[in-house]
């Protein structure tokens, strides 16, 4: 979590950070002490008929992804 919230930093970006609840993976294993972060992916209206995604949504999530790694190999 650590990396995510350094990587946003780097890059400039907002962070916004609200639990989530429900049937995920992530949630499950969050509830039993091991955080899962869901980091964004530019998209918006999950599951329903108007579900979108930015591309330059996409592409900011995965400047956040490969920030995230080139943190953590410089550990």
């Amino acid at each position: 979590i650590d990396l995510a919230r350094a990587a946003m930093k780097d890059l400039e970006i907002e962070i916004e950070e609200s639990p989530i609840r429900g049937g995920t993976d992530g949630a499950q294993l969050t509830y039993r002490g091991l955080p899962c972060p869901n980091i964004f992916v530019g998209g918006y209206n999950y599951h329903g008929r108007y579900e979108l995604v930015l591309t330059r949504g996409m592409a900011l999530a995965t400047s956040v992804i490969v920030k995230i790694a080139e943190l953590n190999a410089a550990q």
